[in-house]
């Protein structure tokens, strides 16, 4: 593949990430420690080009650079260890594309133990929001630092596996049956 080729899917992949997650964090589930970004399901798309290691972390720096406006500096957390979740789980994934289920476990696992690490200190900013009590499920995972990371490990990479393994993996195999693979790797 032509390096101008590579640079233009990088582009395409990281503009469609970030609207998606932009979207995405709209929604009550979009964001704190329980997540279903409809937008990580395009993760999948390591699996089918190396373009897309620059691109979803592109894109995940861009949409999580526009929150810094509602988050403040604390958002900042998010632009770099999001970031750095999302180009690790997509190296991943493009490393183990021969074996799908294997290749798709990397943006769960990255997602699941990066983000809770910095989540309770950035959603306590939010003013009046108490993300790790969950009182109608008899759930209080706050107080503590390690509560709330080993709540969010389980949390985001549950709400990760749904989205990648649920919507991903379908949206893989649709790209594959209709031939995206050839064409994203061609130049032609």
């Amino acid at each position: 593949m032509s390096r101008t080729r590579h640079i233009a899917q990088a582009g395409v992949i990281a503009a469609v990430y970030a609207a998606f997650t932009l979207v995405a964090i709209q929604t009550p589930l979009g964001y704190g420690p329980i997540q279903l970004r409809v937008s990580e399901a395009l993760t999948v798309i390591a699996c089918l080009t190396p373009a897309a290691v620059p691109g979803l972390w592109a894109g995940t720096f861009i949409a999580n650079a526009w929150m810094l406006s509602s988050m403040g500096a604390l958002g900042l957390l998010d632009v770099l260890f999001g970031s750095l979740a999302t180009l690790l789980g997509a190296a991943w994934t493009w490393r183990y594309r021969a074996r799908t289920v294997r290749a798709l476990a990397g943006p769960v696992i990255a997602n699941a133990l990066i983000v809770p690490a910095y989540l309770p200190v950035m959603l306590a900013g939010v003013a009046g929001l108490d993300f790790y009590r969950l009182e109608a499920l008899g759930i209080d995972a706050s107080g503590t630092w390690i509560a709330m990371y080993l709540f969010g490990v389980v949390t985001v990479g549950v709400g990760q596996a749904v989205v990648v393994y649920g919507l991903g993996l379908p949206l893989l195999s649709g790209l594959r049956r209709l031939g995206v693979a050839a064409r994203l790797d061609s130049d032609g």
